[in-house]
């Protein structure tokens, strides 16, 4: 799968004033009619049950020059999450999700299917509300390294 590339996106959720974030790349357009995505999420990680209860996500789309926010959401540097949070800034849209201010893209979400395959959740959204932001460089992740289209 590192061959794999992907558009990095964060993946966010609020539930009870609690808020949680993590980088990944298994998301995509599902419908434009009406507007949904979905996110593909580990569900043996305890710390993602927030996003299955929660109901709402947002889908925040990285440029390149979010590589270091991106790498603080991995999950590698053992960050908190208001650490993670710390490295952006954030505001809400329509579902409470938090979302990233200078995204090039904030799908903010209700989550309308949730699918359980295998170690994973996938979570349909349908999208509540939409920011679009600068027309920058995407960044990508492809043989375990980011680059940027």
């Amino acid at each position: 799968m590192a061959r794999y590339a992907g558009h990095v996106q964060i993946v966010t959720t609020a539930l009870n004033g609690e808020r949680r974030g993590v980088a990944v790349t298994a998301a995509c357009s599902v419908s434009d009619a009406p507007p949904t995505v979905l996110v593909c999420l580990n569900h043996n990680n305890e710390k993602n049950k927030i996003f299955f209860d929660s109901g709402v996500f947002a889908l925040n789309s990285l440029a390149a020059h979010h590589q270091p926010l991106s790498h603080a959401f991995s999950g590698l540097e053992k960050l908190t999450m208001d650490e993670r949070f710390a490295h952006g800034e954030w505001d809400a849209l329509a579902t409470g999700a938090p979302t990233l201010k200078d995204a090039v893209a904030t799908y903010d979400c209700r989550v309308v299917q949730k699918i359980p395959y295998t170690t994973h959740t996938i979570l349909i959204g349908e999208v509540a509300s939409l920011r679009l932001g600068g027309q920058d460089a995407a960044l990508v992740y492809m043989d375990r390294s980011y680059h940027s289209l």
